[in-house]
């Protein structure tokens, strides 16, 4: 081989690799502003067809591509959101972020209402709030979101009252407690669980579903009014991040009439939309 052959050998090698390379580097570019990366909780296979059917409309109609990372506490889709691992999370409410926001100093913001879920008492002992025993024990989650929302419930169910004024409610927060209800906090995800031991249990729908347990045979649920509009669920993003196109179209492919069918089809009772929820 001569001299110049060698060079032509070599220039048509380098041509190739910046060729190669040009377009791998286009090609990922165009791939990264239509991919979405989407924290959620693991264990709901209801939550994961919704998402799913979201996903699809989301490719359908937008040229979206819907990538999921699954968290199995509530501490981790934040994190994850703030450190950048993940563009958007679909799993808290407005009293969560709020206390989120406050004890981590991030900035995370709503851009897109989902769900609301509403948190009932269940029971394997009795089929109404009124034959309760007196001296039962009554599990409920023991985080300071869930637990206040779960005081509030067995408030509106007349099991105890709180005091006057209370927003983010906790054991102190209990003024009477008629039945000498014991209550006990545990984790979230153990509440449904916890129904083997305890007398009642307060229970997130998210967790009652996942555990199987039948809406219509709950013992109280909680009203939707005025002040339920704290506990819908939302996807959340970083404040700096909010006007992603990508992100608006996740919320549009999200909040449709086909997502809306998704969710009775696969929920029942246990969800419902809260885009277009009036409540009053």
């Amino acid at each position: 081989m001569t001299k110049t052959t060698r060079r032509l050998v070599w220039l048509g090698i380098l041509i190739f690799i910046l060729v190669m390379g040009y377009f791998s580097f286009f090609r990922g570019t165009s791939e990264q502003k239509n991919t979405i990366n989407v924290g959620i909780m693991a264990g709901s296979k209801a939550e994961q067809q919704i998402w799913d059917s979201v996903a699809q409309t989301a490719k359908q109609k937008y040229g979206l591509t819907v990538k999921f990372q699954r968290f199995t506490d509530y501490s981790q889709p934040n994190t994850a959101l703030a450190n950048h691992s993940i563009d958007v999370n679909a799993f808290q409410n407005y009293p969560f972020l709020d206390l989120w926001n406050q004890k981590h100093h991030d900035h995370i913001v709503a851009v897109g209402d989902t769900i609301i879920e509403p948190m009932r008492i269940y029971s394997h002992q009795t089929k109404r709030v009124a034959d309760l025993p007196n001296g039962s024990t009554v599990t409920v989650p023991n985080d300071a979101n869930n637990e206040s929302r779960a005081l509030f419930v067995l408030q509106s169910a007349g099991l105890l009252k709180l005091k006057p004024n209370t927003k983010l409610a906790d054991a102190r927060s209990i003024i009477a407690n008629p039945r000498n209800l014991q209550i006990k906090e545990v984790d979230a995800s153990q509440t449904a669980r916890s129904l083997n031991d305890a007398g009642a249990a307060v229970v997130n729908g998210n967790y009652a579903q996942a555990a199987s347990l039948d809406p219509h045979q709950a013992i109280f649920t909680e009203p939707f009014d005025h002040h339920s509009k704290q506990w819908i669920n939302f996807i959340a993003a970083n404040r700096t991040d909010r006007n992603d196109p990508r992100i608006k179209k996740l919320v549009k492919a999200y909040q449709t009439k086909k997502t809306a069918a998704k969710i009775k089809q696969v929920s029942g009772i246990n969800q419902v939309p809260a885009w277009n929820l009036n409540l009053k």
